[in-house]
């Protein structure tokens, strides 16, 4: 389907630059001819020659109302000012943020795309975008990791939530924490008796 093969020359960084909810359905735009090739910041001019050669058409300049194509950049949280309140977490479409509610966050820098989907809704502005170091290109091996982190992200999302497990009381983890201490202090007796 023509859809598809132009979706695999998309950059997979599910930004939505584009004016589409991601890089499938500006690809299914295009196909059905209702979006121009040139509308994919990430994608760059090489981007759109690879989309010009697939359709047999005309190069066209990048649409810079839709951004600009930059160097590879990753999200940075500030985790001084980071309040936990997961709204990144929900916006990254890979889930290449990691934390947990009402704790410190951080980006796991080798999934994020670079979208800045995150950088919005933050409450406390504590996400910057920053150029990767050394400076590289996004290559089709970060679009295929990428689309595959997207895909398994929608899968889990369609599932059904589990009921939450109850919570332990604080007795219950004081115990816990007694009993492994007991067993830590016993094996370290244990190898330190000749």
């Amino acid at each position: 389907m023509l859809a598809e093969r132009i979706n695999d020359l998309l950059p997979q960084t599910q930004c939505t630059k584009c004016g589409y909810a991601g890089c499938a359905p500006y690809a299914q735009a295009i196909a059905a001819g209702q979006a121009p090739i040139n509308r994919c910041p990430p994608g760059g001019d090489q981007g759109i020659a690879a989309l010009a050669k697939l359709l047999k058409t005309d190069t066209l300049p990048l649409d810079e109302t839709c951004g600009q194509h930059l160097p590879l950049q990753v999200a940075v949280i500030d985790e001084q000012y980071c309040i936990g309140c997961t709204l990144c977490i929900q916006a990254c479409p890979v889930d290449a943020i990691v934390g947990a509610s009402k704790l410190m966050h951080t980006v796991v820098a080798q999934h994020c795309t670079g979208c800045d989907l995150c950088v919005s809704p933050c409450p406390v502005d504590c996400i910057e975008m920053v150029t990767v170091s050394p400076v590289r290109a996004w290559g089709s091996d970060d679009a295929t990791a990428s689309r595959q982190r997207f895909e398994a992200r929608n899968v889990r999302l369609a599932q059904p939530e589990q009921e939450p497990k109850k919570q332990e009381t604080t007795q219950q983890i004081g115990d816990a924490v007694a009993q492994a201490l007991t067993k830590a202090r016993a094996r370290r007796a244990a190898a330190t008796t000749p």
